[in-house]
């Protein structure tokens, strides 16, 4: 099976105005049109990349799990990035009829956890989010 791919326009009009509008926290998240030029396009190509005819991110977990660390540790945005990778996660795994079971709070924690770990062990923190992923992704019946 085809994964689908998440587009900006995905982004746009549904992970960022469903953020905006359904997530309080202390800090509002800005106007999408002030993202950092060119590094949400990276973040969303990032799982489909390939290199010599193979994929660097084979299957849902992998590319679910890559999305995520992107959009959380390249900050596309000028806050409000923990937010948008959940709510771009939920759409990504939603497009290919997949959903996490999660404690919104768990989540949250888990993408703070996400944000203060270390840039050199970003090996281990996707091998994590890959182990979180699997433990909490069911089927959309």
């Amino acid at each position: 099976m085809k994964l689908k791919q998440l587009t900006i326009v995905d982004i746009e009009y549904a992970a960022h105005r469903l953020a905006k509008e359904t997530m309080s926290w202390n800090k509002p998240i800005p106007d999408f049109s002030t993202r950092y030029t060119n590094t949400l396009e990276r973040c969303v190509e990032a799982p489909f990349q390939s290199f010599g005819g193979r994929q660097l991110y084979p299957g849902l977990i992998k590319k679910g799990a890559i999305l995520f660390y992107f959009m959380i540790k390249n900050h596309p945005f000028q806050n409000g990035n923990k937010r948008l990778a959940m709510t771009t996660l939920f759409i990504f795994l939603f497009q290919n009829k997949k959903w996490l079971k999660v404690d919104n709070q768990e989540l949250y924690n888990f993408a703070r956890w996400v944000a203060e770990s270390n840039a050199k062990l970003k090996e281990d923190t996707v091998r994590a989010v890959e182990t979180f992923l699997i433990n909490y992704i069911t089927d959309i019946h």
